[in-house]
């Protein structure tokens, strides 16, 4: 083997000496013996650090899959601490934020073409400065990961060969637009930047690949769709032709005059966001036009996109599930090789019939792997208990198992009084009757002000007097001080912050409280004839708006005593942990749009004066209503990146979507309908759907296993979010684990390739350990491959 070869990868247990019963083969002979001993400590060192990497991405359910020598194992340490992997994400966020500050700029205050003067653009230079710098730190991440996973992988890993490529096409356009001197329109690179985010994210890559095989079902229902879509349109061409009687050809002159135009109007119909608009020109003719387009409704909304949300949600079905399930496999083949780099030490007996590891190893692994302080210290306790001194692989697995759980956090205890007197507030104030009282009063707080504002809803500043509503905010105000102060004294302070709702509820009341003391301190105590008048920041009507405003967010309190509330609330606050790879494909498809929006819509809005737009004339004719211009949908446009995410986010939204496939159509070219169709299809077809159906498969699972939890204790334990799913997952099998460890590409595991060996018969064999038998035959697994190594024997 070639000496570059050799240095690639040091083995995950070196061929030195073969230990009886281990199936390990240790090369060398009793001769060797003192060049053996002086390799071992060397040798346990490595060891130790190939276990603290093994358990560590365990920890953090990332693959084993990488170079296993020192200064490997010294470099992928460095690359995913948290320095680094902040760096990294700071970087990514940065040439993302740049499309705000480039040309043209989003620094203006409004979008409204009408209104908006002349933005700041950086001048030449400056932002492809940061933006080189962003190259050089991804040009370094690259490298590290190909390093680390080795070069023949690194051919393999499609996601690695597609960030190189990024790369290159983005610096070769980094370098056009300088010798341009930055004036060029289109910028290839800029599309190009979500992908950095894309490729740093495995959950989002899983997400892309599910999605991915998702598609052929979905392309059906989409043809079934198109087909829908073209046939009533022909059938709106025939129904809908031009007669003589121009009264009689209102639809045809609205909505069906052309082939492009009767499409967008059915596509638009089948989003209902022009219903019944489209249908009353027809209808007002004759009644049973109207059998048409609720025959078109019916079999295209109601049917097929709810079948297509049913044929996602059952392709999409069980996703998470996998996804979890193999983020088990790893983080269970990451202990295991742990596990059998520590089996390897001098520290085992060599005369053991199977695998053990030393306590002692195992401490000394802890002492450095990084990880969560409750399960480091669970885990050691286990190990002072453990009256063994060595450790099985089923002992070792049970150990990490602590990894898979998350503990509540224990409350503190309740102050203990002398006086009786003290008991008893302790008793009532602590009682879950208080908590109601307090909810009750909260709720004719929410009362009383909704009076008032009714009462007041047509007054004049001039004319409202805020006694009343001064005076009642001030009484609901020192009752929930009151309260706070009677349950910090039941229950102590400690206790009392240690429950999330105490805090939150404690915290209101206090900016409650200094929000009613500056309005005393500027306007006086609430008299008759209070009136607002402007001192200061705000004016008094500000700041008892203010104040109700943070009382109405404090009726919040509520959600944790209503059962199937607090239920809804919890389930849907943790199913936002699981969506962030949704999040975050919904801003690669942002962004890419928003670029490429910028590229083919920039300027094409011209505004047409600052006059109503209901008596404006365009051309030589009246603007007609429900039009771009006289809907004054001016800010919605595509000349700068902000502007063009919120015009994103309203034609994904679909509410009067057709403004924008005719403005822009108008503006521009009847080809732009193309582009608002496409981000139609992919954001509020295909990614809402999916969205939904990953909501659905979340949210039932946790509320049947909600619904059947037993109450919780001060020191139960509940699953993360990862392994929400754990009770209905699959413990790998002993067999599937060491098949693994033996495909990995920079590890020499020197296992019996014919387990029916028995212990038995190798104690019968009348040979010494020094040297092997030629017919036992062993595996020499690397790079994936099995090969047989027989030139030791």
């Amino acid at each position: 083997m070639e000496v570059g070869a050799a240095a690639e990868a040091e083995p995950l247990l070196p061929p030195r000496t073969w230990r009886a019963g281990r199936g390990l083969w240790r090369a060398g002979g009793g001769g060797a013996r003192s060049a053996t001993e002086d390799g071992t400590g060397a040798d346990n060192d490595l060891y130790i650090n190939q276990a603290i990497v093994f358990i560590e991405d365990a920890i953090q359910y990332r693959s084993i899959n990488h170079r296993v020598d020192s200064k490997s194992l010294w470099l992928y340490r460095w690359y995913y601490s948290r320095t680094c992997q902040w760096i990294l994400s700071l970087t990514i966020t940065i040439i993302l934020a740049l499309a705000f500050l480039e040309k043209p700029s989003s620094l203006t205050i409004t979008s409204d073409v009408r209104y908006r003067l002349p933005a700041w653009n950086p001048p030449c230079g400056l932002t492809e400065s940061i933006e080189l710098l962003c190259f050089l730190v991804f040009m370094v991440d690259v490298s590290v990961k190909s390093y680390l996973i080795g070069w023949e992988e690194f051919w393999k890993n499609k996601w690695l060969v597609a960030y190189i490529l990024t790369l290159i096409v983005s610096l070769t356009d980094w370098i056009v637009s300088l010798s341009f001197f930055c004036t060029e329109n289109v910028r290839i690179r800029r599309i190009l930047r979500p992908f950095f985010l894309l490729q740093n994210s495995s959950m989002m890559k899983k997400t892309l690949k599910s999605i991915n095989s998702t598609l052929p079902e979905m392309a059906s229902v989409v043809l079934l769709l198109a087909v829908h879509l073209s046939l009533f349109t022909m059938f709106a061409m025939l129904l809908f032709a031009r007669t003589k009687d121009g009264q009689q050809d209102k639809e045809w002159v609205g909505y069906f005059r052309n082939l492009p135009d009767s499409l967008t109007s059915l596509l638009v119909l089948l989003t209902t966001a022009n219903n019944p608009d489209v249908m009353i020109p027809a209808y007002s003719m004759n009644r049973a036009y109207s059998i048409f387009f609720i025959l078109f409704t019916v079999l295209g909304n109601l049917f097929l996109m709810n079948l297509l949300t049913a044929i996602i949600y059952n392709q999409f079905r069980g996703y998470l599930l996998k996804s979890v399930q193999s983020s088990l496999f790893r983080r269970r083949l990451g202990i295991r090789a742990a596990f059998e780099v520590l089996s390897s030490l001098r520290e085992a007996p060599a005369n053991a019939q199977q695998s053990y590891v030393s306590t002692g190893a195992l401490l000394r692994v802890l002492q450095k792997v990084e990880m969560d302080s409750r399960c480091k210290q669970a885990i050691m306790r286990s190990l002072k208990m453990c009256s063994c001194d060595q450790l099985s692989a089923a002992q070792f697995q049970k150990l990490f198992e602590e990894l898979d759980k998350d503990a509540i956090k224990q409350h503190p205890p309740s102050p203990e009084y002398q006086s009786r007197f003290m008991q008893k507030m302790q008793f009532a104030c602590g009682h879950p009757y208080f908590g109601y009282l307090g909810n009750v009063v909260a709720l004719a707080n929410i009362v009383s002000i909704c009076v008032v504002l009714v009462m007041d809803a047509d007054k004049q500043p001039s004319e409202r007097d805020d006694f009343f509503l001064g005076a009642i905010n001030c009484f609901f105000i020192l009752y929930y001080l009151l309260e706070m102060l009677l349950k910090i004294l039941a229950m102590g302070l400690k206790r009392y912050l240690s429950y999330p709702s105490n805090r939150f509820d404690g915290l209101l009341t206090v900016i409650l409280l200094v929000l009613e003391i500056a309005t005393f301190a500027v306007y006086g105590f609430p008299h008759r004839g209070w009136r607002p008048e402007f001192m200061g920041l705000l004016s008094l009507w500000d700041m008892v708006r203010l104040v109700n405003m943070f009382i109405v967010f404090r009726f919040l309190r509520i959600i944790p005593n209503m059962k199937f509330m607090a239920l809804v609330v919890t389930t849907l606050l943790d199913l936002v942990k699981n969506l962030r790879a949704f999040a975050g494909i919904l801003l690669v498809v942002f962004y890419a749009f928003a670029i490429t929006g910028i590229m083919l819509f920039k300027g094409v809005v011209v505004p047409l004066g600052n006059t109503s737009a209901v008596n404006t004339t365009y051309g030589n004719g009246t603007l007609q209503c429900g039009t771009y211009e006289q809907l004054e949908y001016w800010p919605n446009n595509f000349d700068d990146f902000a502007a063009a995410v919120v015009t994103l986010w309203d034609v994904m939204v679909v509410n009067n979507w057709q403004v924008f496939l005719e403005a822009f159509s108008r503006y521009s070219s009847p080809w732009a309908k193309i582009y608002f169709v496409t981000w139609w299809l992919i954001s509020s077809v295909i990614w809402v759907n999916l969205f939904v159906a990953l909501l659905l498969e979340n949210f039932i699972h946790k509320w049947d296993r909600r619904c059947h939890r037993e109450p919780l204790s001060d020191i139960e334990y509940q699953r993360t979010v990862e392994l929400m799913f754990r009770d209905v997952l699959e413990e790998p099998t002993e067999e599937e684990l060491m098949e693994k460890l033996h495909q990995h590409p920079h590890l020499q595991l020197f296992l019996f390739y014919t387990v029916s060996y028995s212990m038995k018969k190798l104690r019968g064999m009348n040979f010494g350990w020094n040297v092997a038998p030629r017919s036992l035959r062993v595996s020499h697994l690397k790079r994936g491959k099995i090969e047989q190594d027989n030139q030791s024997v």
